[in-house]
């Protein structure tokens, strides 16, 4: 559980789109190094030329397919499968199994969530939980990668385009640099990337209809399913922490959504997850949309997780209490 210090609000900052300006002490910058008052000696061009080529060819090149070639259901349900593989295997692997420690997996779930969640274009399990538990220890401060008050651009895509500097360390994911399932993950990512987010539902639709198939899996299983998993992903980075209800804590910007868990696999519930982020629940309510729970609960009847952390009902209910308390009494 974090403390109330690492939640606490830092000062506003302002947001700047070109970029994130001098600290104190730093050198000032090279004015030809700007263009169009983007800081270009910055930017991140392999993820950047990656984030913007995919979305545009989603926006453009996905609808100039289906209205020549017209929709087929075989590349519906590949989109589906795979957007359903690699999400949970982003939540359910990346997040609440390897950042948060939540539950125990065995090898086939291990296996395959660091595999199909290579195929989001997220990066490696170990720089995704460094990133994110740094994340959840200074949650709205300088140090947050993601900083929400740095602006909604910077924490929804900001921080992807352009390189921090210097690089953040791999310090605080020791643990994971013991598992070699972690380790392979880490040295073969790029390769794991592509043969599972491009590769496999392209092969999969020239098996289904030639070349035109093929084309079809490349943008609607590949291209498009990777930018609809990718901004859901940031959506909870930037609109979680700015949109929706705070019933837990209001020590940290992280918010709930029930609107934001319908996309995000149950990921919605924010401000639960920063305030007992050791659970292995994000939507605590028995009601509400958590899908990734309750496919950890199946995979601990099959035998497959083990040891699912939960916050006890009366810790849950004196934050709460406690929170409804504070508010009364600024009335």
């Amino acid at each position: 559980m974090r403390t109330a210090a690492a939640c606490t609000r830092g000062k506003r900052k302002t947001l700047f789109l070109d970029g994130p300006r001098e600290r104190a002490g730093d050198p000032p910058q090279n004015s030809r190094a700007l263009i169009f008052r983007i800081p270009i000696n910055r930017v991140n061009w392999t993820t950047s030329s990656f984030l913007i080529g995919t979305f545009v060819l989603t926006l453009t090149a996905v609808p100039l397919y289906l209205w020549h070639f017209g929709i087929d259901w075989f590349h519906l349900a590949v989109f589906a499968v795979l957007l359903a593989a690699n999400g949970f295997s982003i939540t359910l692997g990346y997040h609440r199994l390897f950042s948060h420690m939540t539950f125990r997996a065995k090898l086939p779930v291990r296996l395959f969530t660091l595999i199909f969640g290579a195929a989001a274009f997220e990066n490696s399990v170990l720089m995704w939980a460094s990133e994110h538990r740094r994340h959840h220890k200074h949650v709205d401060h300088e140090e947050d990668p993601y900083d929400i008050t740095k602006g909604f651009f910077h924490a929804h895509i900001g921080w992807l385009l352009f390189k921090l500097l210097p690089q953040p360390p791999f310090d605080n994911v020791a643990d994971l640099k013991k598992d070699p399932l972690v380790m392979w993950q880490h040295r073969h990512i790029h390769l794991l990337a592509v043969m599972m987010s491009f590769v496999l539902p392209t092969l999969a639709g020239f098996l289904w209809d030639g070349w035109v198939g093929a084309l079809g899996g490349f943008l609607i299983g590949g291209v498009a399913k990777v930018v609809v998993l990718q901004h859901g992903t940031f959506l909870i980075n930037s609109a979680c922490h700015s949109i929706g209800r705070q019933p837990y804590s209001t020590r940290c910007s992280a918010r709930d959504s029930f609107f934001m868990a319908l996309f995000t696999f149950g990921e919605g519930y924010h401000n639960y997850h920063h305030e007992f982020q050791h659970d292995y629940r994000n939507g605590v309510k028995p009601w509400e949309w958590d899908p990734t729970k309750w496919l950890i609960w199946i995979l601990s009847k099959l035998g497959l997780t083990s040891g699912l952390r939960r916050v006890p009902q009366q810790t849950i209910y004196s934050a709460q209490t406690h929170l409804r308390a504070l508010r009364r009494a600024k009335r």
